[in-house]
């Protein structure tokens, strides 16, 4: 376990399953975790189960903000505009209240709520939601699996410069390996989208002496062999993440490098946000607390955002995304 105190806002009511759930995994999180400090953002009562379940001398590591309404998981992402427990947790989160946030609610509002109210990094029209597989040969980091469902080429070219700062902060990948994720590895393969943002990545410059290495094919992804960062849009990232998922359950577990992936961070704004699956169970959510802190402890988001300084993009992405309507 990493040291230092670690205070994460939990949005009570986000997920299918929600508040049951949110608060079994936010209990779990804070027996693994002595350092935890949680901000439960919902009704008061959802939180009484958690804090009545802690032994007293714990229930000082809890914090309930009062918040009633919730977005919907069926509701339009700007709805996230209004007073709901996603906004008051990143409110929670600007205002030094939290030191990162995780819900798994709606991911449209929530990658919204936290444009709107945190801010984009510099040339970072669209954030990325970026997950991490265990592979064969280690962890491979795809991007992005539900933030930008309908990109342009420039926008998967600043999602290859996300992940491979990614990839270097969070995993310690020295010169990370970019693919795109196509249907061959042959150049002019995939559809009209693959096709225009092959040479975008090619000549686009990455961090950390990454390098672009062309297409890559699906079984890529859970071999690591060549790539250890995948780009594609968030429809296709947010398929082959579940797919990969409900194989490793049908396999009876994920390769020993690692665990499967429950819980995606959010890369382009100015602050550590998690997002977890809307059918998340409690481990799920345990497992969205514990990569939020662990993201936090280690400043992870801040020096990604620093490694993208002097990486300025060669195109600019004017696409309205279908999920995320940012401003």
């Amino acid at each position: 376990m990493e040291p230092g105190t670690a205070r994460i806002a939990v949005d009570l009511l986000g997920g299918d399953d929600a508040p049951a759930v949110v608060v079994d995994g936010a209990l779990r999180a804070l027996r693994a975790d002595p350092d935890l400090h949680l901000l439960l953002v919902g009704p008061p009562e959802a939180a009484d189960g958690l804090i009545d379940a802690l032994d007293p001398v714990h229930r000082v590591r809890i914090t309930v903000r009062p918040v009633r309404d919730a977005v919907g998981m069926a509701d339009h992402p700007s709805a996230a505009r209004a007073e709901s427990t996603v906004r008051a947790a990143v409110a929670a989160l600007r205002d030094g209240t939290a030191d990162a946030l995780v819900s798994a609610g709606s991911t449209g509002a929530t990658v919204t709520a936290a444009a709107l109210g945190l801010g984009r990094w510099p040339d970072v029209r669209r954030p990325a939601l970026v997950a991490t597989l265990p592979a064969v040969t280690g962890p491979v980091v795809l991007l992005d699996v539900g933030g930008s469902l309908e990109p342009r080429p420039a926008t998967l070219a600043r999602h290859a410069v996300l992940g491979a700062a990614y990839a270097a902060v969070a995993h310690a990948v020295a010169a990370p390996r970019v693919g795109l994720l196509s249907v061959g590895t042959e150049a002019g393969k995939g559809d009209r989208v693959r096709r225009a943002a092959d040479p975008v990545l090619a000549a686009e410059p990455l961090p950390s002496g990454a390098r672009y290495v062309g297409l890559v094919e699906g079984y890529d992804v859970s071999r690591g062999a060549r790539a250890d960062v995948v780009v594609t849009d968030g429809f296709t990232g947010n398929v082959l993440l579940k797919a990969v998922e409900g194989a490793y359950a049908m396999a009876g577990g994920p390769p020993a490098s690692g665990g499967a992936p429950r819980a995606a961070a959010l890369l382009g704004v100015a602050g550590t946000v998690v997002v977890c699956h809307g059918a998340a169970e409690a481990d799920d959510v345990a497992s969205g607390i514990a990569l939020a802190a662990h993201l936090w402890r280690r400043r992870a988001i801040d020096q990604v955002a620093a490694l993208l300084t002097g990486h300025a993009p060669v195109g600019h992405d004017h696409i309205i995304d279908t999920e995320v309507a940012t401003p």
